[in-house]
């Protein structure tokens, strides 16, 4: 889906990881949810780069970006 994301049956079970850091995205969110900054993210995965965590957020905005339509209730 994105250069930066990558998603591998062999590598962190499956999950989207940041490529080649072995990190999952989850990880990334949750830690930017929890207060975090992009500067102390950087700091903490010296291997990291911005765009890696930016592409980490811009992949779990896809996720939830989809339409989901509700049902309609039964009457009966």
């Amino acid at each position: 889906m994105h250069e930066r994301i990558s998603i591998d049956p062999g590598i962190c079970h499956g999950q989207a990881c940041i490529k080649g850091a072995r990190i999952p995205i989850y990880q990334i969110v949750r830690m930017l949810a929890n207060g975090d900054t992009i500067d102390a993210l950087l700091k903490e995965y010296p291997s990291l780069e911005r765009e890696d965590i930016l592409a980490c957020l811009d992949y779990s905005a896809s996720l939830v970006e989809e339409y989901v339509s509700p049902i309609d209730e039964i009457k009966v």
